[in-house]
């Protein structure tokens, strides 16, 4: 490597002037010279804090912004302490583990500590992840070994509980990312599966953008007197004056503009559209609340004459791996386009050149807020983001500032195109653009009612008739909740003179299996005998008595009906976070199987 003097002085902002080669205890020449040709000098604030810690078989919780060069924070000093072992591990005994919550962030962790590992002799990594079979990994593992295990969850504890072979005595090192996702519900108990298999005497560190609830489970991931490392970016606060500049601790990057634009549910596709074309040469990310709301947009923009030309890429938990896959690789790939996507997207991942995040709903868990907009402004470039909020939602905006995420006001644009119609003139068209708009509409209601800040997401107070014009509907559907709570429908215009059932698909094998299934259900009616009118009953006779009831007592009635279903829907939160349920255990139970 070239001397000190011959070096250029760090002018990154989101560097450190420390560089890879100045650490101590100092890191090993493969290691620094793997990091020369990947293009690393320099440190960013949490690798200058936790590479000495880690090295010096020190146990870290690390809680550093999005965006803040954490992977090789434990990618380089895990590869330091493997190359410190007494003699090389055998074929399957295992010495490091790298737990993520994300098959994607996983995969992108694995490849970025690819170049370090390398430079281990007769030590060998495995990726585990889901989206293919288990046996193939298992198969793998037992012909080439693996003492490197990068993972999520479910994937690596569902191989512990197969393979007998692997060997994890000797662990140095274990590794949680995303702390506080993994730790979060759902994931709670195949991580303390995982933990207890594995021995105490080890290295352990925890990793996130946001701590908080981590900290309260480090006991649990088997941390012995962790050493802390909490690194903030600088921004200016909005309320500076031109004599004085007040520097605020923040969660989010130091590059990165947040706005807010607030808009009634009708104008937010309007709004949207109007961002894309004025920043057509950019790369964006949009988040959705649903998968149903990804597949609904990744159809209908295209649709829209104004967006031709524009690359626009789903992705989301639902699809297929490979197709998730090849989303992430496409947009990677990519000097300007635009990712629709769920929250599957929202953490860890290093995607270059990302301009702008737009977060068409905010998020369901306030938290992911900052992982969202991390992808963004990374390692002290600029950014922006914009998070489109209803007028009802406007106490998010303080909510966010005094949780050190401070937003700007960005004004509507009386230039945006009006698209509904457009919207609604593609679901005429094709009968899969209206299916999915209902679907959409449908899930992002169950979804609004699982908000964790419900107090400012009241769903109850949901102007589904302004939303449903937002989402281009034909017709509003059917609901129980709109029915139950009397929602309002105000401002929505059904299209007249139009029969649902009688719009087509455009793709003509579908349309022809349609039309196969509809005749088929025709000849089961005709066959069928027309059952008789019931005579009446005890049960019909107190549907009657129901019915002759006063309005205070139904009122009543329904305050108690709400009640027995709030208490339920406790109860199951409260087995979720007991391990008692999984997360699709408990989405199917509160009819919420469309959510991440």
């Amino acid at each position: 490597m070239a001397s000190k003097e011959s070096q250029p002085p760090n002018t990154n902002r989101a560097l450190t002037n420390t560089r890879f080669s100045d650490l101590q205890p100092p890191l090993s020449e493969p290691v620094l010279q793997a990091l020369t040709d990947s293009g690393f000098e320099f440190c960013t604030p949490v690798q200058a804090a936790t590479i000495p810690l880690i090295c010096s078989f020190k146990d870290v919780a690390v809680d550093a912004a999005t965006g803040s060069g954490k992977t090789l924070a434990f990618v380089v000093p895990l590869v330091e302490l493997l190359r410190r072992t007494s003699c090389p591990p055998k074929p399957h005994q295992v010495m490091g583990i790298i737990i993520s919550p994300t098959r994607e962030l996983s995969s992108q962790i694995y490849h970025v500590a690819q170049p370090f590992v390398s430079t281990l002799s007769n030590v060998s990594s495995m990726l585990l992840v889901g989206g293919a079979e288990v046996k193939g990994d298992i198969k793998k593992i037992e012909e080439e070994g693996a003492n490197l295990l990068i993972g999520t969850p479910g994937r690596l504890h569902d191989i512990m509980e197969r393979m007998d072979i692997l060997d994890f005595r000797n662990l140095e090192i274990l590794i949680l990312d995303e702390a506080d996702r993994l730790l979060d519900m759902g994931f709670q108990k195949q991580i303390n599966s995982i933990i207890s298999r594995l021995p105490k005497l080890r290295r352990t560190g925890l990793f996130s953008a946001t701590q908080t609830e981590a900290v309260e489970e480090l006991s649990k991931a088997g941390l012995r007197n962790p050493v802390r490392v909490e690194v903030r970016a600088e921004t200016k606060s909005l309320n500076e004056s031109s004599l004085s500049k007040q520097l605020a601790s923040s969660k989010t990057p130091s590059g990165l503009h947040l706005e807010y634009l607030q808009c009634e549910a009708d104008k937010k596709p309007s709004q949207l559209v109007d961002l894309l074309i004025k920043n057509k040469s950019k790369k964006i990310i949009i988040y959705f609340m649903t998968c149903a709301c990804v597949d609904y947009w990744g159809v209908v923009l295209p649709w829209l004459a104004v967006l031709k030309g524009f690359s626009l890429i789903p992705l989301h938990g639902k699809m297929k791996q490979t197709a998730r896959e090849k989303a992430l690789a496409s947009f990677t790939s990519l000097s300007s386009g635009i990712l629709l996507c769920t929250d599957v997207a929202a953490r860890g991942l290093d995607i270059p050149g990302v301009d702008c995040v737009i977060q068409y709903d905010p998020p369901q868990d306030p938290n992911v807020f900052v992982h969202r907009v991390g992808r963004t402004a990374r390692m002290g470039r600029e950014g922006s983001s914009i998070v489109f909020l209803l007028p009802k939602e406007e106490a998010y905006i303080e909510f966010l500032r005094i949780r050190r995420v401070p937003l700007e006001e960005r004004k509507c644009s009386d230039e945006a195109p009006d698209i509904v119609s457009d919207i609604r003139s593609a679901a005429k068209k094709d009968r899969d653009v209206m299916e999915k708009g209902l679907r959409s509409f449908v899930s992002y209601i169950r979804a609004y009612k699982e908000h964790h800040c419900s107090y400012i997401f009241r769903w109850k107070e949901l102007e589904v008739g302004k939303l449903g014009m937002g989402f281009g509907l034909l017709q509003l559907p059917l609901l129980s909740e709109v029915k139950r709570y009397s929602l309002s429908t105000a401002g929505f215009a059904p299209v007249e003179n139009i029969i649902l059932e009688e719009i087509k698909y455009k793709d003509k094998s579908r349309e022809k299996q349609r039309k196969k299934n509809l005749q088929a259900k025709k000849a089961r009616q005709q066959e069928e005998p027309k059952p008789r009118k019931p005579k009446a009953t005890a049960n019909t006779a107190a549907a009657s008595a129901t019915r002759k009831k006063t309005a205070k007592q139904r009122r009543t009635t329904q305050t108690m009906e709400d009640e027995d279903e709030m208490a339920r829907e406790y109860s199951l939160l409260k087995k979720l976070k007991k391990g008692a349920i999984d997360e699709s255990e408990f989405a199917k139970l509160t009819g919420t199987e469309d959510l991440l």
